[in-house]
């Protein structure tokens, strides 16, 4: 049986903080902080038991903080340059060294490091740290832009670009919560590709965009012989952590990076450590392919395809039946894609601006972890109904976690509950979530149906079964030798008996004979005779908001 790959996301920062009244906009004093010391090894058997295998502690790598380390060595950062008072996990400061933050002691914060990896291995999980290639911190403190010609805008062996005699000029008050303003001279180009002096509010302003060797104020004609400087520098980085023994790499926004880099560099890692998978931040759908064959990429980010089909299916703005379009369009690469229905760029599912409820999460989650082998992630609070809907600080109140401010999540707060990770304290709704999400995932990862077995979608032979009505219903199949499911999705306010049409080619291609089953609905726990048959539809009841994974024998 093939494993099937599955994420947890979660912010250390935010994971373990005590804290249970954090002030708006607070320091790290008044708000706490979690730490990676707080990934004990009874949470991380305690995620694993979810049918979790991956974890991605967010935030892992220094980055630029309000929060003033120079005790420790740390050179202060500039407020200005700084977004929230805790500061963006993707503003890197030191590709080298992990975030102070997170550590118990700062000036041992690699041993602290070192020993979570060792933890997360023995609780028989793997991790994923995050890569960031794209930008760093306008206040990098490594050796990138050590040796720059400054007076060019653009050379093939600096690393930054710049926009020479200007100084940055941001289009707001650069002084923070300091007496002088931040000072660049000159302004390097922003992360988001700003090739502007003047970056403003809606820029990545905080951060640098680094330099692989393409002129894009000449057109984006590209200069990779010799191999830029910058793709050296960038291949040690991997390396590092690869030897120290991390598992795979999450490259944020990997496609604002050239594919020639990543092919270069991604053949080296995995000639020296086999063993390390990438994940890629590709947004682009005309770039999977070339990012998964050409760059080597095992997986990426489904964003714009599934992603956002099962949202607007959620808020009913789309019906069931698109999702059949959206897995066909990347069906030769499915086993490459990752799907989600959160992240940390992402509204929480519980959030005002989504579904208000994340129990309209469960029919989805059954479509993503049930549909296919390949990996599907969820972040932390996900599978409680956390809900985002506070007003932190820098992130306003937009329906998802901050990552820029000292925070909690309250309802894994309630679950964490002073290293005790116990479902008992959390609320009822929270529990019978909590509940349903264990079944989905650990039915996805340890059946041989649900990991590598054969698929079949059954929305074709129903979009005019008024007994099913395919706008709020998606319905599939799957089976591996003896083992044959039916999975009914109910994207809708009511239960209902639904009459799913059952084509002969599909009890012939699923080696299934007509017959009348005693099926079993793993997430509702009943039994009951389910005929299937070309003959007349398989009556199924299916909750509101839920799913019906029915085993057939």
């Amino acid at each position: 049986m093939n494993p099937k790959i599955v994420i947890y996301q979660l912010l250390p920062r935010l994971f373990g903080n005590r804290v249970t009244n954090p002030v708006f906009n607070g320091s790290k004093e008044q708000n706490g902080c979690g730490r990676i010391n707080d990934l004990t090894l009874l949470a991380l058997r305690k995620i694993k038991a979810m049918g979790v295998t991956h974890i991605w502690p967010t935030g892992l790598l220094e980055h630029s903080t309000q929060t003033d380390y120079s005790a420790y060595g740390i050179p202060r950062d500039h407020s200005a340059m700084v977004k929230g008072r805790a500061g963006s996990p993707y503003a890197i400061k030191d590709y080298y060294s992990i975030d102070p933050d997170l550590a118990t002691r700062p000036d041992k914060r690699m041993a602290e490091f070192e020993a979570l990896l060792a933890r997360v291995h023995k609780a028989e999980m793997k991790l994923v740290m995050d890569f960031v290639p794209n930008h760093v911190s306008r206040q990098y403190r490594g050796d990138l832009g050590k040796k720059d010609n400054t007076l060019q805008a653009f050379s093939p062996q600096n690393n930054f670009y710049y926009i020479p005699g200007q100084r940055l000029a941001c289009r707001f008050d650069m002084t923070g919560t300091e007496t002088e303003p931040y000072r660049e001279m000159p302004a390097k180009a922003t992360g988001n590709d700003c090739f502007s002096a003047q970056p403003d509010r809606n820029d990545w302003y905080e951060t640098v965009k680094l330099n692989y060797g393409v002129d894009y104020c000449a057109g984006g004609v590209k200069h990779f012989t010799p191999v830029p400087d910058t793709w050296h520098k960038m291949l040690q980085i991997l390396r590092f952590w690869a030897a120290k023994g991390v598992d795979a790499f999450r490259c944020d926004m990997a496609e604002m990076v050239p594919v020639e880099f990543w092919d270069w560099a991604l053949r080296q890692v995995k000639d020296e450590f086999p063993q390390v998978q990438f994940i890629g931040e590709v947004y682009n759908p005309s770039l999977y392919r070339e990012f998964i064959y050409r760059a080597h990429f095992d997986y990426l980010y489904d964003k714009v395809g599934l992603y956002d089909c099962l949202r607007s299916v959620i808020r009913q703005e789309r019906g069931a039946g698109d999702i059949t379009g959206c897995w066909q369009s990347v069906d030769d690469i499915r086993s490459h894609m990752l799907y989600f229905l959160e992240n940390h760029d992402e509204q929480r599912l519980a959030s005002d601006f989504f579904a208000g409820d994340g129990r309209k999460g469960i029919p989805a989650l059954a479509v993503e972890a049930l549909m296919g082998g390949n990996p599907f992630m969820l972040y932390f609070g996900q599978e409680f109904g956390e809900r985002g809907m506070e007003r932190e600080g820098f992130s306003g109140e937009d329906g998802r976690t901050t990552i820029f401010d000292y925070w909690r999540v309250p309802t894994v707060q309630q679950w964490w509950n002073g290293g005790k990770c116990c479902s008992k304290h959390i609320d009822a709704d929270a529990r019978s979530l909590y509940t349903q999400y264990k079944k989905i995932l650990r039915l996805a990862t340890s059946e041989e149906a649900f990991t590598d077995g054969k698929f079949y979608d059954l929305q074709y032979v129903n979009y005019d079964n008024a007994l099913m009505d395919p706008n709020r219903v998606y319905a599939f199949m799957r089976s591996a030798a003896d083992s044959h499911w039916l999975v009914v999705c109910n994207f809708s306010d009511s239960e209902r008996e639904v009459g799913v049409n059952i084509p002969q080619h599909a009890l012939d291609f699923m080696q299934i004979m007509p017959a009348t089953y005693e099926a079993h609905d793993i997430l509702s726990g009943k039994r009951y005779a389910l005929t299937m048959s070309p003959q007349q539809p398989a009556l199924v009841r299916v909750g509101a908001w839920s799913a019906a994974i029915l085993n057939l024998n």
